[in-house]
């Protein structure tokens, strides 16, 4: 935050529907709210922890996963730059436990705002009530989509997406491990390195160490389409 700067003033470029908070609102922003920051891997909720304040991220990337009793991983979704988490509004609001983990992938900027002020303004400032509305909205769209995939959809199919998918974000080629994999798509690692492999002898990837080269885009396209005949579940 620059010197100098309110709260308020650092975090309406990125969030604009402050501008529409209502003065007493604006003014109790500026005064309560605090400036975090957050190393790369550190966490920020552990499963049951209790919230006691919702960060707007400035900047940065922290990830929300679930995590079962085998020590597997799966991402829910991602906070960025501009966003919220909506798992910690929903426990702050209904006064219930953080229901998974969370934790910076970068180092995160973020405002944050106490529990008790965030009940106050869903109560008090419609602008308020619409944001965190909004926010619920697009993540559970997001959540039920992860849900889909692990119920309904095989895993070589999940990792075509999620390699089509990091490709077309990050481009080529996409840098990631098996076990980067495994936490993403809620699977095993050795799951996870048999099917690249066997994409691999099919001539539509290659793998090396922290890499993966798209060879065949059309045939991994296909089976993200869950077009070609399953090799594996």
């Amino acid at each position: 935050m620059q010197s100098g700067a309110t709260p308020l003033d650092t975090a309406l470029p990125i969030f604009p529907f402050l501008a529409n908070t209502a003065p007493q609102t604006k003014e109790a922003f500026c005064r309560q709210s605090q400036y975090l920051k957050l190393s790369a891997g550190q966490f920020i909720c552990l499963e049951g922890d209790v919230c006691h304040h919702l960060a707007l991220v400035l900047s940065g990337t922290a990830r929300v996963y679930k995590m079962g009793n085998s020590g597997r991983e799966i991402t829910l979704y991602r906070i960025e730059s501009g966003e919220s988490c909506i798992l910690t509004a929903s426990c702050i609001l209904s006064q219930q436990r953080f229901p998974a983990f969370a934790v910076a992938e970068t180092a995160v900027e973020a405002i944050g705002i106490s529990a008790s002020r965030l009940r106050d303004w869903m109560t008090q400032d419609p602008t308020w009530q619409r944001y965190i509305f909004g926010l619920l909205s697009g993540r559970l769209t997001t959540v039920i989509e992860v849900v889909e995939e692990v119920a309904f959809h095989r895993m070589d199919v999940r990792i075509s997406a999620y390699l089509l998918k990091m490709a077309d974000s990050s481009g080529l080629p996409v840098q990631t491990t098996h076990e980067g994999i495994a936490q993403e798509l809620g699977s095993s690692r050795e799951v996870i390195s048999r099917i690249l492999k066997d994409l691999e002898k099919r001539g539509i990837v290659h793998l090396t160490r922290g890499n993966i080269s798209i060879l065949k885009l059309n045939e991994l396209i296909k089976i993200a389409r869950g077009s070609c005949n399953p090799s594996f579940r």
